[in-house]
């Protein structure tokens, strides 16, 4: 299922459970600089598009532009791999969690490098999601379709990146990101949880049933918090999502 396809399905309801964490949004603003002018690629509802610089937000989904909020910059749908803008258009061009869905990675990073000398994307080690609880005690077909996606450090590489900043998950992170309830397992059962997440999605529901049902065993017979008594004492953990910073 192509991204459009895919948003367009599930993405009703999507800023509901998707919102800024602030902790991420200044990284992310510290990344791009004294950048003034920035290209969102894959800007989805717009959830880190930075305040007080000029902003285009390109997304292939109608149904993520409607849900942008009013007072949002303009956006355009287009795809990542054939931006419709000049060379050099921006000072800087930002991707947040969503080259993993272009249907060619590379072509869609060299565009990125063609509008904007600096580059800002956030992706994640999909080796590390693989080894997020949920996957390997769960629903371990998530791992197949994390495996055949690009990895953080796949990305670095082909933009020849500068810095990399690991970005950890807080226990109380506030988008909900795939892993983002590391900490808080009952989440998971919430319909309006998994709706914001592609990974569950793309896997097979009978799959994902499955997992739900020994989830919820688990947490009802008190398995999974004996299991995870370490994860309970931590504030944050590192489920492998990465800024990749390149270009000047």
């Amino acid at each position: 299922m192509a991204r459009t396809e895919l948003y367009d399905e599930i993405g009703t309801g999507y800023s509901l459970g998707r919102r800024t964490d602030p902790r991420w949004m200044t990284a992310i603003a510290a990344a791009l600089g004294e950048a003034r002018s920035v290209i969102d690629v894959g800007a989805g509802t717009g959830s880190y598009e930075p305040d007080g610089r000029t902003v285009l937000a390109v997304e292939p989904s109608g149904e993520m532009i409607r849900q942008r909020p009013r007072h949002a910059g303009p956006a355009v749908r287009a795809v990542a791999e054939a931006l419709p803008v000049r060379d050099h258009a921006a000072d800087a061009v930002l991707a947040v969690l969503t080259v993993h869905h272009w249907t060619d990675w590379r072509r869609g990073l060299a565009e990125l490098r063609r509008v904007a000398p600096r580059q800002v994307v956030l992706a994640y080690d999909t080796r590390r999601h693989t080894e997020f609880w949920f996957v390997r005690e769960y629903v371990p077909e998530i791992a197949d379709l994390e495996l055949g996606r690009p990895s953080a450090p796949d990305i670095a590489d082909e933009l020849a990146a500068d810095r990399i900043v690991p970005l950890p998950l807080p226990w109380d992170f506030t988008d909900g990101v795939f892993p983002a309830y590391w900490r808080r397992p009952a989440a998971y059962l919430d319909p309006r949880v998994r709706r914001g997440c592609s990974a569950l999605a793309q896997t097979d529901p009978a799959a994902v049933d499955r997992g739900l049902r020994a989830l919820r065993d688990d947490l009802d017979s008190g398995r999974w918090h004996e299991r995870h008594r370490d994860l309970l004492g931590l504030d944050e953990w590192d489920a492998g999502f990465r800024l990749i910073v390149a270009g000047a």
